[in-house]
């Protein structure tokens, strides 16, 4: 294929996706148009993660707690329970998503001298006293404790209130491109190489002139600002927020995507959160058994292909490059093994 040719190739394949993806609610209906939109607020969450572990190399297990802070502060300023004058969805979007950012740079600060495990438990910390401050009588006149908060507005576009699995499918459709253009840029930007840098030896990377507190502190402020959003969109979807919606397993869920998607990849955070989200409900007909024939996949997944379904370049490299070593031994023995044998000596 010509080089002149090749632009117009891959905008023509753009094209005709955007009209898939724009023509998928319609025609597949309310259920699948659900399981869209489960799929659609992991991807949100993946890609902020995928900026934190993927790119910056710092694991974070709390990253619940930026989910639920952007829909607990959506639903405070827009629920009619808890604000005598409440916002419209999109009068509060932003005081939300300045909430999270702030939340991120607030753990960010603490853990600037840590890494691996002990990071891994302090980000775990963090997410469970977001949730344990929700659920708390001390604040619930304001956050409405176990019972959470509902109520909660809904988008509106003039007259149009969003309110439907396929109404909503748009919107999440809307946050991920703006979500994912920002990622892309970001990863072969400036900033971005400074958290590749830090993710493959930060003692290396601060001695070429990274400022370590600034950068670390910018991938946990864009990786919480992508989860607020995706909080703010659950929160409208179902007019309420509780706290119970806030776990655990929510962190690890996002966290396996980027996983088996690839680490680093922004591709695989689609491949992944299609695989980890959209498959079991696609797998209903197998009643109870559909997460064992589901983990059985995921376990041989990984042991067959560790680097994920649409792994990064590099590290897709990084990955073999241990058995690509080993061939070339084995090579080199071999071809020892033929100088040094007697046949060849006569």
């Amino acid at each position: 294929m010509t080089a002149n040719r090749k632009p117009l190739v891959r905008w023509l394949t753009l094209a005709g996706a955007a009209v898939v993806l724009l023509l998928l609610p319609p025609v597949l209906g309310i259920f699948f148009s659900e399981i869209l939109d489960n799929v659609g607020m992991y991807i949100l969450m993946g890609i902020g993660l995928n900026i934190v572990v993927g790119f910056a190399g710092l694991l974070d297990l709390g990253y619940v707690a930026f989910f639920a802070i952007g829909a607990y502060t959506i639903g405070v300023l827009t629920s009619p329970e808890l604000n005598s004058n409440p916002l419209t969805y999109w009068q509060a979007l932003p005081f939300a998503m300045i909430a999270s950012v702030l939340a991120g740079i607030l753990l960010g600060l603490p853990v600037l001298k840590m890494r691996g495990d002990y990071l891994a438990i302090v980000t775990l910390g963090f997410g469970e006293i977001v949730r344990l401050l929700a659920l708390s009588d001390w604040l619930r006149p304001w956050l409405g404790g176990t019972q959470g908060i509902q109520l909660i507005a809904q988008p509106r576009l003039g007259s149009l209130v969003l309110n439907t699995q396929q109404e909503l499918y748009y919107l999440f459709l809307i946050g991920i491109a703006i979500v994912a253009f920002i990622a892309a840029r970001l990863k072969d930007s400036r900033t971005g190489r400074a958290w590749m840098a830090l993710r493959e030896d930060e003692d290396v990377a601060r001695a070429m002139g990274i400022n370590h507190v600034t950068t670390k502190l910018m991938a946990f402020a864009t990786g919480a600002l992508f989860s607020g959003l995706a909080g703010t969109i659950f929160a409208a979807k179902l007019q309420s927020v509780y706290p119970h919606s806030m776990n655990f397993l929510v962190s690890i869920n996002v966290l396996c995507l980027i996983i088996i998607g690839g680490m680093g990849s922004i591709p695989g955070v689609f491949v992944g959160a299609l695989v980890l989200i959209a498959a079991p409900e696609l797998l209903r007909e197998f009643a109870e058994f559909r997460y064992l024939a589901y983990g059985a996949l995921l376990v041989a997944m990984m042991l067959t292909r560790p680097e994920g379904l649409w792994p990064e370049a590099r590290r897709r490299l990084e990955l073999h490059e241990e058995e690509e070593a080993l061939v070339l031994e084995e090579e080199a023995k071999e071809e020892l093994k033929e100088e040094l044998s007697p046949t060849s000596s006569t």
